[in-house]
């Protein structure tokens, strides 16, 4: 299964140790059910750094791109909870990016997910989106990976929102390259070879900003998904 709409954000941020007990219950307990809640809202995943580091990563699927600016969202976005507003804060190296789905093949989930941040070259977005494409159904019937999905980011002309001045502005990537697997060393050893910088140069790629591996710790869906 591909990813489930037209649309996604995809965040990253880190948490310090003693804010991450809290963090996870809030995230699980709270905020997932207030964004499953909004219409468009597909599913949400939270994964944490394969490595065990500070990092977090966090991926919503949405209907559409117009979810992004509807009034269900913004709504929540300017009305954060008494938790939210606590936590929010501690969101540290928050970036945020609101995207159009440009390919996605094979499935969304696994216990594992490579994300990776880049931007085309001047000359280089259609050679680039070719490449990624290409890997993408590659990685669908990779022995050890499940499915890959290129996001390009269109940041939504509006106001910021009331967690955004909480949380004192965010970072947005460009592209997003995100692969799930079930094997951690062979996401790993795509970073050293058909996703190295070197290998993504040669088919359009400017820099390579960031590329990290983290593992599933919880996903929820849309209750309109759920069976009754």
């Amino acid at each position: 299964m591909a990813l489930l709409g037209k649309a996604a954000i995809a965040m990253w941020w880190d948490m310090a140790p003693e804010w991450r007990a809290e963090f996870e219950d809030w995230h699980s307990h709270e905020h997932f059910p207030e964004r499953m809640g909004i219409p468009g809202f597909q599913r949400g995943s939270r994964w944490a750094d394969a490595g065990g580091g500070e990092g977090f990563f966090i991926l919503y699927e949405l209907d559409r791109y117009e979810t992004l600016v509807s009034e269900g969202y913004l709504s929540r976005l300017n009305q954060p909870t008494p938790w939210s507003s606590r936590l929010m804060p501690e969101h540290r190296n928050m970036v945020r990016s609101q995207c159009h789905v440009l390919e996605s093949a094979g499935s969304a989930l696994g216990g594992c997910m490579l994300t990776l941040r880049c931007s085309p070259a001047s000359d280089g977005a259609q050679p680039l989106r070719d490449y990624l494409r290409g890997q993408a159904q590659a990685c669908a019937m990779r022995p050890g990976t499940t499915g890959a999905h290129l996001l390009q980011t269109q940041t939504p002309d509006i106001a910021a929102t009331t967690e955004q001045k909480i949380r004192g502005g965010d970072q947005a990537a460009d592209w997003i390259y995100l692969v799930s697997g079930y094997d951690q060393q062979v996401l790993e050893a795509a970073l050293e070879t058909v996703l190295a910088p070197a290998a993504l140069q040669a088919h359009g790629a400017g820099a390579v900003e960031f590329a990290r591996v983290f593992t599933l710790r919880h996903s929820a869906e849309s209750a309109a998904r759920q069976p009754t």
